[in-house]
Order: structure tokens, then sequence, then C-alpha cells
């Protein structure tokens, strides 16, 4: 905790702080190779009006970063991820010039020249002589801590290091080092400026390499070690347990073996053992197969390949928590959604358990002498929430889901951890209530993670069971004797919306936007969907029976007019006031969800049911209208509760519902036939 007060100490979400600045009208970016081409477009992208200055030495990089940035474009266009008017904005109002004059207006600065710390040291030079005294000077390194890199600066009170993961566009983590002598309120503006254009901000310490760069940088060193007993597609093959692919075939793709080898060469400051192995040094690609191709790897080059990738990633997640480099949630996190782990290092010592852990790391230690070990009970490194972040903001704890890289999509042990902070502050005197919102502005929540539905289909009491295991959390908030209100930061779909109708308020902001889609995996809402809305805000039951049988969406202007937003607020900042303000206005004052029967109109089969394109399946809208009526006529809602559970039990034996999720998972359209 004390890491994280050090590295969090505003707010674990930077959204729900006012910001001190606007958004950057003006960034410039020093360096016009392939990292500052990738970092402005980003920019560009998500704030198209912006003014973008590349500045670069030589003309010729800076012809071909204006071509390459122009590619970018058509690219995005031609595969309509963006209309033709919103590129032609991202093309507007760019700059690529040689002199530092350009960059005298500049909200930002971002130097992105190579990994070299004198070139980098000149280049900041000019940037801190050419611009304002309040511009923020970042420089991007995966490699140096930002006290090397502005130990000449007249004002390192502004400086930073941060660094983005490629690709630069759709990677989600920013590493940025909250230095001894850059001011807070530099690193809360640049986390809140990440979240604002859908990247999420990992705070580090002042480190060699970051966090992120020591975990990567030894994973491929010890890699390279292995090459005098296995060979390199060996290697990525048994690699490929704990990630989408092995380190050479990356290294192979992102010709990264030098800033490997740099990486490890300054950790060598910490020990001898990190020591780069001079296999890196090979300038021939290594020889590697595509992942997931079958590969015979004998039992015990298999288990010594294993024990050492596991030893060293053991040995360096321990480290970065030890010594406060990072925290282990975004440890955790970011070895996923940065470095392409299927599980994070925390996760994966979860599941092998202490004895195995312990087994691991010992005979690691053994075999290469010098690398650290955990200095704290191995349970130490498990305490901590991997989905949800905590603020408390006037007595009113603000709980958000983070998982951008599935848009906050609801899993269970995401439902355990919002149950175990209700349990814990419910009783709490200091605590007035709760507030439940999506970390970014792009989702509340996009519904379940849906990876366990082929499991049930085809049985209607496993049906049935699992929509019980999903909903612990809906009860209790029901019962709940503090105000939970709901912030609707941009779409709630599915089993976020189920989590989010089921708080005792909700405001959004004007993009928020409310759609059941289960019908067009010919499922229904599992926990309450088909049920709860009816009963609270009776007034819209006509626009729920389109939700729940053609999918349709409704925006925040139809929210407010049935009543399920009290609120809507012009950004995420405001939202946040808002929601509080809500948690006040209903303490003592929370409106149960009622028993009784629920007059409604009567709900008819489309003769022709479609949701935009797709046809949907009559056999699951016959079984939604009929759990629909069935619930709405049940006198204790409890019971009609029941009835919504057996309803998915239902709609689960359906060959809709095998169809719909297989097509999902396939990521193809479903083909309906009843």
């Amino acid at each position: 905790m004390e890491v994280k007060r050090r590295l969090y100490n505003s707010a674990a979400n930077p959204l729900v702080l006012k910001p001190s600045r606007p958004l950057p009208r003006e960034t410039g970016v020093i360096g016009a190779g392939t990292t500052g081409v990738d970092i402005g477009y980003y920019l560009k992208s998500s704030l198209a009006d912006m003014r973008l200055i590349l500045v670069d030495a030589d003309g010729q990089a800076l012809n071909g970063a204006e071509k390459q940035f122009t590619n970018y474009v058509k690219n995005s266009v031609d595969k309509k991820k963006i209309k033709e008017e919103q590129g032609q904005r991202i093309l507007n109002n760019v700059v690529y010039t040689t002199g530092y004059n350009e960059i005298k207006n500049a909200d930002l600065v971002i130097e992105a020249s190579a990994e070299d710390i004198s070139l980098k040291k000149e280049i900041l030079h000019k940037v801190e002589a050419a611009v304002s005294a309040s511009a923020i000077i970042t420089s991007h390194t995966g490699l140096f801590p930002p006290d090397r890199i502005f130990a000449e600066m007249k004002n390192p009170a502004r400086a930073t290091a941060i660094h983005f993961f490629a690709p630069v566009l759709r990677s989600i983590p920013v590493e940025l080092a909250a230095w001894e002598k850059v001011s807070r309120e530099v690193v809360d503006y640049l986390s809140w400026l990440f979240a604002m254009t859908a990247k999420t901000a990992l705070i580090t310490d002042n480190a060699v390499c970051l966090m992120l760069g020591r975990i990567w940088n030894n994973w491929c060193n010890e890699a390279a070690y292995l090459l005098d007993g296995a060979a390199a597609g060996m290697i990525d093959h048994v690699a490929e347990e704990f990630a989408s692919e092995g380190p050479f075939r990356t290294l192979n793709a992102t010709k990264g073996t030098d800033i490997v080898f740099e990486g490890n060469t300054l950790q060598m400051e910490e020990g001898d053992h990190y020591m780069p192995s001079p296999a890196l040094k090979s300038t021939q690609p290594w020889e590697t197969k595509k992942p997931g191709s079958a590969l015979d790897v004998p039992e015990d080059k298999k288990n010594m390949i294993r024990d050492r990738l596991l030893g060293i990633l053991f040995s360096q997640s321990f480290d970065i928590v030890d010594r406060g480099i990072g925290t282990p949630e975004d440890l955790n996190f970011g070895c996923q959604v940065a470095l392409g782990f299927n599980k994070g290092p925390m996760d994966i010592m979860l599941d092998m358990g202490e004895n195995k852990v312990d087994q691991t790391i010992n005979r690691f230690r053994s075999q290469r002498r010098g690398f650290p070990g955990p200095k704290r009970p191995y349970q130490d490194y498990q305490n901590f929430r991997r989905y949800i972040l905590l603020d408390e903001i006037d007595g009113v704890k603000i709980m958000t889901i983070r998982r951008p890289q599935a848009m906050n999509a609801i899993r269970e042990e995401l439902n355990n951890e919002i149950m175990a902070l209700l349990k814990e502050y419910e009783n709490d005197p200091g605590t007035k209530g709760f507030v439940l919102t999506g970390y970014g502005t792009a989702a509340f929540s996009a519904g379940a993670d849906i990876g366990t539905f082929p499991d049930m289909l085809g049985d209607i009491e496993k049906g049935t069971q699992a929509a019980r295991d999903w909903a612990k959390v809906q009860p209790y908030m029901d019962q709940l004797g503090k105000p939970i209100v709901a912030a609707i930061n941009g779409v709630a779909l599915g089993g976020g919306l189920e989590l989010a109708i089921r708080c005792h308020g909700m405001v959004a902001t004007a993009n928020a936007r409310f759609q059941f889609p289960e019908v067009m995996l010919g499922i229904l809402p599992a926990i309450g969907g088909t049920i709860v809305p009816y009963r609270k805000w009776p007034k819209g039951a006509g626009l729920f029976h389109e939700m729940l049988c053609l999918a349709r969406p409704i925006n925040v202007k139809e929210a407010l007019e049935i009543g399920m937003v009290s609120k809507v607020a012009g950004s995420y900042y405001e939202m946040i006031e808002e929601a509080i303000r809500e948690v006040s206005n209903l303490s003592g004052r929370i409106k149960r969800i009622p028993d009784g029967k629920v007059d409604m109109p009567k709900m008819a089969m489309p003769e022709n049911p479609m949701a935009g394109k797709l046809a949907l399946s009559k056999e699951s809208i016959s079984i939604i209208i009929k759990t629909v009526e069935k619930g709405g006529r049940a006198e204790r809602f409890a019971d009609a509760l029941e009835i919504g559970y057996r309803g998915f039990g239902e709609i689960a034996c359906t060959g809709a519902a095998k169809e719909g999720v297989a097509a999902f998972m396939e990521k193809r359209a479903p083909v309906f036939k009843r």
C-alpha cells in the first residue's frame, strides 16, 4: 500500500480528478523515425484538431514521416476504420520541420529520438530553450531513468520519462515515471491525458528500464542464454505456454535485440548477473515457427526451458514489487496488455501455488546466482485487486472497472472484487456510499466474457445455475444499506448493463449508450435484464421490449426520459461529481426494487426480426417474450429473478444459442435457422 500511495497519491483513476489544463492544442514530437511518427499519429487520431509539429534534423526523415503519416490515414480510410473527413482532419495542421522555433507554442513536447542518452540530452536542451515555461516536456524511453535524462534541465519539475509500446496506436499502456523532481501536477495531467486518449498510464518509479522493460529484457536475455542447450524454435514453443509468441519471434519482428542488450548492460549496475548474452549480438534472424505450430520438445528440455523462463519472470516480478518500481496490479496488467503474456506473472504464480513457485524460484536462483528472490511472504504478492481501482472523494468510494483491453467487460473475479469492497466498507462509518464506473471514456462495461458459455449449452439445469452464480453481486447490491450509483461513461452493454441497473441510481455522460445485444447471440440477459428494468422503470416497458427482442440501443436522452438516468454530465469529471451528489441524495432514501405484478404492454413477435442487417432467431425471441411476461406476473421480485435465470437455462438449450455463441467465438456473423 505504501508504494501505491507514493506512485498514485492523487488518484488511481486519473479521470476522477479535475484536469489542471485542457487537452493540448499544440504538441511537438522530436524525432521523425517510426516511433515518433507512430506517437504523432496516435495523438492526431485522438485529437484530430490539435496542431502537431514533427521535428527532425534530417530532412529526408521528415519526407519519409510525411509519407508514412499519409499512408496510415489512407489505410484507415480504406479499411473503413475512419471516415474520409476524419482522415483529412488528421492530416491537416501537421507541420514537418527541421527547426525548433515551430514548437515555441507547444503545450506538450515528446522527445522520441534514438535510445542514446547524449543525443536525448542535446535535444532536450534545445527543447527547453524553445518552449514556454508552462510546456510539459517528456522523453520517450524504455531504458533510461528520468533523473539521468533530465539531470541538466533548468526546470525538471515539468519533465518526465514516458514509454509507449508497439504498435503505438493500438497498444493500451504507457509507462509514466513519477520521479523525485517531477511535479505531481504534471504526472496527474499526463495520466489524465492518456486516459482521455484511450491509453492507460502505468506509474513507475525512477528505475533503469522502468518496469515492463525489466520484465521483457530479462525474459529475452534468459531465452538467449538458453540457446546453449536448446534451439530458438524450441524455446519459443515452450514460451508460448505463457505468451502469445516466443521471445525470438518477437525479436526477429521488432529488431529489438540491441535494446535488450543495452537494457541488460544498464542493469549490470545492479550486479553482473544481468550481463547480456553474447548471442544477442547475432546479426542473423533466429529460426522460429509460427505460434501454435507443432514441435516435439523432449520433456527434459521442456522442463529446463520452462523453469528458467518462469524463474526470470518471477525474479523480476518480485524485485519490481519489493523495490516499489511499480505496483503489482500494474505489473500484472502491463505484462498482458503490453508484452503479450496470456496471464500476468502474479496470476501464473496464483495458478501454480506457493510450493511450486518456491521450488521454481529457488531452482532458478541456484542456477543463476545473484538474481533477486521474494523478500516477503508469498501471499503478500497476491494481496491486490486485479480489476477494480479504488478512490475516495468526500467519503464516497469510487470503484473503477479497469479492463480497457476488453472494454471493461465483466468476469467472475471482477464481480468478486466489487463484492469484497462493498462488504469491507458497508459498515464503515466514514463511507457514505459507492460509485461504480468504468475506466476511460468509451465504456462503462461492454458486457460479460462469454468464454464459459459453451460449457452449459444444451443443459437447462447447468444454464440456470450458471445464471444464478453470475448474479451473486447483484442481489447483494439490492439490499445494500448504503447507496451505490452507476456512473455510465460510455457504452453499457449486456452483463455490464445488468450490473448498472442494479445500482440505486444512474448518472451518465452525453455519449452513454445502453443495449442488451444478447438476442444477437441467440441468448437472453441472464442476470436480471429480462426482469429488473420493468420493475424499476415501468414507463420504459415498450423500449425494453425492443432492447431485449431486437437488440435496440437507447441513448442517454431516452434513458433520461424514462427515469433510468437522473443526470447527464458534460465530462467524466463532472459525471463523477454528479454521482457523488446522487449518493448524498439517496442516503436514507434508497428505493428498493418492488414486489408485485408488473403492468406492461403486451409483447408481440416481430414478423421479420432484425438487428441491423442480422436476421434474428424467432425461437430465441419467443423464449425472451415468455420469460419477460412470466417474470412480470410474479408476485415476488425474488421469484421473478428465478424465472429470468430459468429463461437463460431454457434458451441455452436452443440451436440458436449454440450457433450464436459459436459465431461469436469464431468472429463471424451467426446464421439462425429458427
